[in-house]
């Protein structure tokens, strides 16, 4: 039998995918915009520093939303004659890029806490913060619900990442309202708490650059993953193994491919042909958006 290679390319049904991602980068950005406005203000007035590490980290969160609006746009675009692949990895450097600047805002506001417990500093205007952080709150989650759906929906890793920066950003409100509550009367809260909220801050961006950099290096899919792939061609009872499995994400697509070992050495190239063709469609409704790579051969004696 010749060697032939069953080619089931990415189907041309991401039009809703790329729709929902979009979106989901226009919606975070706007929101991002809005609580550093309002935040900023609320600053001003009271110069509260836990307040400032919310305003810092939403300032963080419209550049990573901005990364993620110009990244998402470019890794969606159809593969061309100069990125064969697509440009999914845009998805993972912006991904990547916002986990930077996550680690860069949790280090400066650990700096500035550790000032401020040496030099503390009375709050005012508590309530009026108070009320801002909550409006934070309340448009925070409206976003990260969004963004979870979107997710679910797409599997989108820069998608993912802007959520935890809103679920980040409501993690802070919440230390910033207790803080301001009972602030003047504890005076050592205000800076403790603007600490915990970097180092949520720091094993955030951590998470994010950990596996960010893990799909730029083309690692492989998890142990389960590839076991189901091998699980699914041996469901065909003319296949007799599989080898050379190769796997690799890149933005919301994936890249499977491998060589089939078939039972019969004399199987027609229209049958080898047919049942990898069965198999590449099971796998594409298991791993959607995936481009997989059949390889066929004779099984050795």
């Amino acid at each position: 039998m010749h060697a032939h290679h069953a080619h089931a390319p990415i189907a041309d049904n991401l039009p809703e995918t790329q729709r929902l991602m979009r979106l989901a980068s226009l919606f975070s950005l706007g929101v991002g915009i809005f609580l550093v406005s309002i935040k900023l203000v609320a600053w001003y007035l009271s110069d509260s520093l836990s307040l400032m590490s919310s305003l810092a980290d939403s300032m963080l969160d419209v550049m990573a939303s901005l990364i993620n609006f110009v990244a998402i746009r470019y890794s969606l675009q159809p593969a061309d004659e100069d990125h064969r692949f697509g440009h999914g990895k845009a998805e993972d450097l912006g991904t990547f890029a916002q986990s930077t600047f996550i680690c860069g805002s949790g280090l400066f506001i650990i700096i500035e806490s550790i000032r401020r417990i040496f030099q503390p500093e009375a709050t005012s205007d508590s309530m009026m913060a108070i009320i801002v952080m909550v409006v934070s709150i309340l448009f925070s989650l409206i976003l990260v619900i969004y963004q979870k759906s979107v997710v679910r929906k797409t599997a989108s890793t820069a998608v993912a990442a802007d959520a935890m920066h809103y679920i980040g950003d409501i993690a802070t409100n919440i230390g910033v309202i207790f803080a301001l509550w009972v602030g003047n009367s504890v005076p050592y809260l205000d800076p403790v708490i603007a600490i915990l909220i970097a180092l949520y801050l720091l094993y955030g961006s951590w998470q994010m650059g950990y596996a960010a950099f893990h799909h730029l290096m083309d690692r492989e899919f998890l142990d389960n993953d590839r076991d189901r792939i091998e699980a699914i061609a041996f469901e065909y009872q003319e296949i007799g193994g599989i080898h050379d499995l190769r796997t690799r994400k890149s933005g919301i697509y994936s890249f499977i491919q491998f060589h089939l070992d078939f039972k019969d050495e004399h199987i027609t190239l229209y049958e080898a042909h047919n049942v990898s063709h069965a198999i590449a469609q099971r796998l594409r409704e298991l791993f959607p958006n995936t481009e997989i790579l059949i390889h066929q051969d004779p099984m050795k004696r």
